[in-house]
């Protein structure tokens, strides 16, 4: 990971999705649930500050179930002991989810939104960044690692129909230009 002193100036474009690892201790006593809608089907972001030597940064440990949401239906997965995470850079999700803001009072959340949750769960300065954990099996199999989606559009279909209907559009704009009674 990068240093602390660097986190400040860090812009979205120098890090998203880099892959990074951290060595620490999970704080799982302040662990924070997301809302969640995986390729596993609807759950929560098992999202975890973990206290390096560099200071503190939030985990994305990965997915649970709706039916595994309580640390102790999973209590194998609440590893102790320093830790080793191996994972992707992700930027702050500060707008909240599709149509839903976070709301820190009732302990919903709906994007993971680092300051929010650090405010929230007293941890005091962290990265402003989160790092989502690689599909290394965690104990008792839950959190589930690895389901961040690195996917881009492929859109060049849409962009080439675009730019024929732009340029047949221009056409027919000139010709009528052309034919108009006030150009003579």
């Amino acid at each position: 990971m990068p240093p602390p002193a660097g986190w400040s100036g860090l812009g979205t474009q120098a890090f998203e999705y880099r892959r990074v690892r951290a060595r620490g201790v999970f704080e799982h006593d302040r662990e924070t649930l997301v809302q969640a809608v995986t390729e596993r089907g609807a759950g929560f972001w098992v999202v975890t500050p973990l206290r390096t030597g560099q200071g503190i940064v939030l985990v994305n440990r990965g997915f649970v179930p709706g039916d595994r949401r309580s640390a102790s239906t999973r209590t194998a997965g609440q590893v102790s002991g320093t830790v080793t995470v191996i994972g992707l850079m992700r930027a702050s999700e500060p707008a909240g989810g599709f149509l839903r803001s976070n709301d820190p009072a009732a302990d919903r959340w709906y994007s993971r939104d680092v300051a929010a949750i650090a405010r929230t769960r007293g941890l005091g300065p962290v990265a402003p960044f989160f790092v989502d954990a690689d599909a290394s099996p965690n104990p008792g199999g839950y959190p589930l690692g690895g389901l961040t989606v690195v996917r881009f559009r492929n859109s060049h279909l849409v962009y080439a129909l675009t730019w024929f209907a732009l340029a047949l559009l221009s056409a027919e704009a000139a010709a009528l230009a052309w034919r108009s009674p006030v150009r003579r």
